[in-house]
């Protein structure tokens, strides 16, 4: 497969539409269609479907499509890296990670580097556990931000100078936001939200004392955001970190701790054996030094 096809494959996809497609590309239709029936004979699958007004993917183009994308994208920052002028200190440095404060110390460092390098750029990738180890391992992210425990064996790692707090998003007229601490009896039966990270799902099976999946799940989500919109209306109750959603003043919604407690170390992790950019070198060692005067 070239990258090329790659790419016109991923254009028409997107536009589900051959005549568009080739409009965006600057090809003509005919030499498109030659090029994506070649890709299918290749790769001996049939990608799309193909009706009168539009296309649509197959299941075996759906699986390329997101194939496809990682690996135009990985070719991408490749070739960004090379073309770094060696003058300067520059490029792109790639950072994945979920809802949590630890970010402002990720942020801080960033703020720091640009002050000494301002041709650096920072792009960022919001996702649980399970999304930023996969893209780490891919090549699609320089680092990430993860709660702990770690694998050790693929990754090298800092611990963060943070600490999150697990609990409960609830409405404030909940039965259950009178209480101070939330404990594992009060959510038996009530219709629960959670993250869908693996490493969460351990936890919380440790914390109720019981396999997560024999609780009353109705939801699962990725990042916060859209499960605190179900939360409001009434849906159920979400565990989820502290701090991450606006609970004062007019909100609806008011967070509880759990009890026993249960905390969440964040680690900043990258593939063993990395090579770095230099901008993403730098950033490790503006990151290192924060560290070293934080904990001083």
């Amino acid at each position: 497969m070239e990258i090329r096809v790659l790419r016109y494959f991923i254009a028409v996809a997107n536009e589900e539409n051959i005549s568009a497609a080739s409009k965006q590309l600057h090809l003509s239709q005919p030499t498109l269609s030659r090029q994506l029936k070649d890709l299918e004979m290749e790769l001996g699958a049939t990608l799309f479907e193909r009706g009168n007004r539009k296309i649509t993917l197959t299941d075996e183009g759906k699986y390329l499509f997101k194939k496809a994308k990682e690996i135009v994208e990985l070719v991408d920052k490749t070739e960004a890296s090379f073309k770094e002028p060696k003058e300067l200190i520059s490029g792109e440095i790639h950072i994945g990670g979920g809802e949590t404060e630890a970010m402002n110390f990720i942020a801080k460092a960033s703020k720091e580097l640009l002050e000494n390098y301002p041709s650096i750029r920072f792009d960022l990738y919001s996702g649980n556990a399970d999304d930023i180890t996969s893209r780490l391992d891919s090549g699609l992210l320089d680092f990430g931000i993860v709660i702990e425990p770690t694998d050790k064996q693929k990754y090298d790692y800092i611990k963060l100078p943070a600490t999150d707090v697990w609990g409960v998003l609830m409405r404030k007229d909940s039965p259950l936001a009178y209480k101070q601490f939330i404990q594992p009896i009060d959510l038996i039966n009530k219709p629960l939200l959670i993250s869908r990270q693996t490493a969460v799902s351990n936890e919380f099976t440790g914390w109720f004392g019981a396999n997560i999946e024999d609780l009353n799940i109705v939801a699962t989500y990725n990042l916060l955001y859209n499960a605190a919109r179900m939360v409001e209306e009434n849906i159920g109750y979400a565990l989820c970190l502290d701090k991450l959603i606006n609970t004062s003043g007019d909100s609806k919604l008011c967070f509880k701790p759990l009890n026993p407690k249960l905390e969440a170390n964040l680690n900043i992790i990258w593939k063993k054996h990395q090579v770095f950019s230099n901008a993403a070198n730098k950033f490790l060692a503006q990151l290192r030094n924060n560290i070293k005067i934080y904990n001083s």
